[in-house]
């Protein structure tokens, strides 16, 4: 992992900007960008464009990242436009153009733009993949960005205060552009004003632009000054996802000025049929029911938390795996008080903390009286999970969700 504009910048050169070969929309945030971008890319393509999607990290597939009309693309087509991009970058390399070898991310965007252009892909949505200023997504010139939330994750790269967290994801933020934004702590949210205030880019609060309103059968109302939808069922669950549909609502109203196209109804079906897999997902295994969630920062973890004293899983088994770059104690300070039993284990990658690191810390989080164990193998702790309770939760990293999610399906 490194920083910098520079290697994708000469990447996109070097392949003739296929960037520049559709329009975009940008989403940036610490949490819920991935849902938000799903949102919208199902809204655009209900309207009728050609919309593309672009997100990471994968669950099991290099193929999920690609989506183009709501579908992944076809392995054959990523497979030709991996192969482009790495003939392009061994040349670079080989010249001189580039002092060191770009990272699996800026190949991977790279494809995702190469990908759009040969597909002709009208607007694509495009997701930051960590932070924003220095982000290889962050040389597309987009016609409109969102910033869903700000919160402490990556604070290593990204900063120690909000305020410089809220920095790195204003990075997105081109002159003259709508920028929606979600509920922000005081401290981010100062930033992001003076920011837009310096571009000239107009900031749009999403929740006093979209006003959302639940009823008991969890249905949800949306009004802005322009449309009211009524009794919408979100396809996304959690109370999270109001201020992320919020967002997403107040970005498609935004660019609806510039020449986007878009009815009620095209709004309620991307809210209604938007797809994010490994996000309070539901299966069954062994008896059990089992729900995955990448809650994979303390954000994440409190939402989950939230969610589940909602629908009263209030003794689960906790099945969970983080990355040693994450701070686990807050991760299990949400979800330690809702397990009986927790399972600690290591997703397939050297990143992973150890399942025993994280069982330290898991006891250190959860009440004495609960069992907290240590698995390394994932699939193991998953079978060991569901013979110690009806409710089990898989939380934490999206490293560890995609291989058992695998075995889920």
């Amino acid at each position: 992992m490194k920083f910098g504009l520079e290697n994708m910048s000469r990447i996109c050169e070097a392949l003739d900007h296929p960037e520049r070969a559709f329009q975009s929309i940008i989403v940036a945030g610490t949490n819920g960008k991935g849902s938000v971008t799903a949102m919208l890319s199902a809204a655009l393509t209900a309207a009728g464009l050609r919309a593309g999607r672009y997100t990471s990290p994968h669950l099991e597939r290099l193929e999920e990242r690609f989506v183009i009309a709501e579908r992944e693309a076809a392995t054959a087509d990523v497979e030709h436009a991996a192969a482009i991009v790495r003939t392009t970058v061994e040349r670079l390399v080989r010249d001189g153009v580039l002092e060191t070898l770009p990272t699996f991310f800026e190949c991977a965007t790279a494809m995702a733009f190469e990908l759009f252009r040969r597909a002709s892909v009208e607007l694509a949505v495009i997701e930051v993949g960590l932070g924003g200023r220095l982000d290889a997504t962050n040389v597309i010139s987009p016609m409109a960005a969102a910033i869903t939330s700000i919160d402490f994750d990556h604070e290593a790269l990204l900063g120690h205060t909000l305020a410089a967290i809220a920095r790195e994801k204003a990075g997105v933020i081109k002159p003259g552009i709508p920028v929606v934004a979600g509920p922000l702590p005081a401290e981010a949210d100062r930033v992001i004003e003076d920011i837009c205030r310096e571009r000239g880019a107009a900031l749009i609060r999403a929740r006093a632009q979209v006003q959302v309103s639940q009823h008991a059968d969890s249905t949800v109302d949306l009004t802005t000054t322009t449309m009211r939808l009524e009794r919408v069922r979100l396809a996304l669950a959690g109370r999270h996802q109001l201020d992320n549909a919020a967002v997403a609502v107040g970005v498609l109203e935004a660019i609806r000025p510039l020449g986007i196209r878009l009815s009620a109804s095209d709004v309620r079906a991307g809210l209604e049929h938007a797809r994010w897999p490994g996000r309070l997902e539901s299966a069954r295994w062994q008896g059990a029911e089992v729900l995955l969630d990448a809650a994979h920062n303390a954000g994440g973890a409190r939402a989950l938390a939230s969610h589940l004293r909602q629908i009263g899983w209030t003794s689960i088994v906790l099945v969970v795996g983080v990355m040693q770059d994450k701070n686990a104690t807050a991760i299990l300070d949400a979800l330690a008080p809702l397990a009986s039993t927790i399972v600690c284990t290591a997703a397939p990658t050297p990143r992973a903390m150890a399942a025993a690191d994280l069982a330290a810390v898991a006891r250190t989080a959860a009440p004495p009286e609960v069992d907290v164990r240590s698995i390394d193998d994932p699939a193991a702790a998953l079978d060991a999970a569901c013979r110690a309770g009806s409710r089990v939760v898989i939380a934490g990293s999206i490293f560890l969700l995609g291989p058992l999610r695998g075995i889920l399906r």
